[in-house]
């Protein structure tokens, strides 16, 4: 049972459960304001600007099979319970939610991604730091150190000598240690040495 425990514990402790969760929470609220805006606007004006037709969207309706019943005045009703019919009215509803969302969903995606665009222009804009010696090595060079093109280039200038020093003083150091194992060869090299005189001699 406690192995039970902890592994729901490790489950729910997920970084993609608890991210999946607060989507359904915040897709749960978005879908309520939207079918607020939806039928608490958006339809009103619809069926405004429908009402010479009949009832707007709420009279919307194409029936199959039509029960009609009489009111409480004598007046014959459609009995919408009894009756069959095709509801434009709440499948016009259901599409205008759809689309609204769909829209919402497409502009906040566009200003994300335009963000991100922006976020990576202004990285790759960002000058380069520069010390106060390379600065003054721009300037002594003719280069300008508040120009992009003579920073970037001064920069490659700098790294690339950097490393062919690096590669030198790489090169000096391992020559030197060799030197150093020749003129202080230890026991290994003895043998390595005794070993290919034998190998020479055996020829």
């Amino acid at each position: 049972m406690k192995k039970f425990f902890q592994e729901f514990k490790a489950f729910i402790s997920r970084g993609n459960i608890l991210d999946m969760a607060v989507g359904v929470i915040i897709g749960g609220a978005f879908s309520a304001i939207v079918t607020a805006f939806t039928n608490g606007i958006i339809m009103p004006l619809v069926n405004l600007a429908l009402s010479g037709a009949g009832n707007g969207l709420e009279g919307a309706l194409t029936f199959l099979k039509k029960v009609e019943t009489v009111d409480a005045n004598g007046d014959p009703v459609v009995d919408l319970a009894k009756s069959i019919y095709i509801n434009w009215g709440a499948f016009i509803t259901a599409v205008l939610n759809f689309l609204i969302i769909a829209m919402t969903l497409f502009i906040i995606l566009k200003v994300a991604m335009e963000s991100s665009k922006l976020l990576h222009k202004a990285a790759d804009d960002v000058k380069p730091k520069l010390t106060r010696e390379d600065r003054k090595a721009m300037k002594a060079a003719g280069k300008n150190p508040f120009k992009k093109a003579d920073r970037e280039a001064y920069l490659a200038e700098k790294a690339e000598k950097e490393a062919a020093e690096k590669a030198k003083a790489d090169a000096e150091a391992a020559a030197k240690a060799e030197a150093d194992r020749k003129a202080n060869p230890t026991q290994e090299d003895l043998l390595k040495e005794i070993r290919d005189l034998l190998a020479k001699q055996a020829k």
